[in-house]
């Protein structure tokens, strides 16, 4: 694959604030972005941080919203404060990302017919056959579904890199719910890297803890990007409540101590953040 070098200097802005206590307005789909901010390449948009380029590439064919029961502990006035009553949006996103020395693809997707990623990556003139590294959030179909079709693996080449935390706690679940999970890992078992929280992969790339999600769940921190998975969920009402977790959450009490921490970390370190759920085009700072 085609490693570039990318030199170029961008002007990050907001796209969602992330300080509690901000005002709130309502929440459109695709929020209002500087054109110096975004590279858009038919539909799929690219944002620079430093010399790391991002890509978006968004998986869900169709529009989508966070329905209101996903987050019960949200009382309805912040809702209908944030004009989200009808669903929070959000989307299913994977990242493609480039740096000085790799090309890496964080998350595949759902995998389902309808998704998108496979297109969004043949419009970048890639192949599944050239991806060389995937790095995984966690574990969830709606992110290594794109790993397999049928029986077959995706990406015939890729290197994949996973928490050894996350890969232990889904072997030990019980058969029908790691199903997926196991499927997939043993087709890429000679190419299945468990890693630890802290390690640096190829890329200069940090594995951070982010647990609470799922036991392993792995932000990973590029220069000044940080991919964070599915740290939110519901970006409307989370960053406006950060406390408030979404019922996919497995340890929701964690999730948001972990949210909480991270959001803070970003705004300490002026990092521009890429989340899978982040309403379009999924990044924020």
């Amino acid at each position: 694959m085609k490693r570039n070098i990318w030199m170029m200097v961008a002007a990050i802005v907001t796209l969602l604030t992330a300080c509690a206590g901000s005002s709130r307005k309502p929440v459109n789909e695709e929020p209002a972005v500087e054109e110096a901010v975004l590279i858009d390449t038919d539909g799929l948009k690219s944002i620079v941080v430093d010399n790391v380029k991002a890509t978006w590439i968004r998986d869900n064919a169709e529009d989508r919203l966070m329905p209101r029961s996903l987050f019960p502990e949200a009382p309805d006035a912040l809702f209908e404060e944030l004009g989200v009553q009808e669903g929070v949006p959000s989307s299913v996103s994977t990242f493609l990302v480039e740096t000085e020395d790799a090309t890496i693809l964080f998350d595949t997707g759902i995998g389902a017919p309808g998704c998108l990623l496979t297109e969004g990556l043949n419009t970048l003139g890639i192949q599944p056959e050239d991806i060389e590294l995937i790095y995984l959030t966690h574990f969830h179909g709606d992110h290594i579904g794109g790993m397999m079709r049928g029986d077959s693996v995706v990406f015939p080449r890729a290197q994949v890199y996973a928490s050894q935390v996350e890969y232990d706690a889904w072997m030990q679940m019980a058969a029908d719910r790691r199903a997926q999970v196991e499927k997939t890992m043993n087709a890429y078992k000679d190419r299945l890297h468990l890693i630890a929280f802290g390690d640096t992969l190829p890329g200069n790339v940090v594995a951070m803890d982010a647990v609470g999600h799922t036991p392993g769940h792995t932000a990973f921190q590029v220069g000044k990007l940080l991919v964070v998975g599915d740290l939110v969920h519901g970006a409307a009402v989370q960053l406006a409540n950060p406390d408030v977790s979404a019922n996919y959450d497995m340890d929701k009490k964690q999730a948001a101590a972990t949210r909480k921490r991270i959001l803070q970390y970003a705004r300490d370190n002026d990092m521009t953040i890429a989340g899978m759920h982040l309403p379009v085009p999924a990044f924020m700072k």
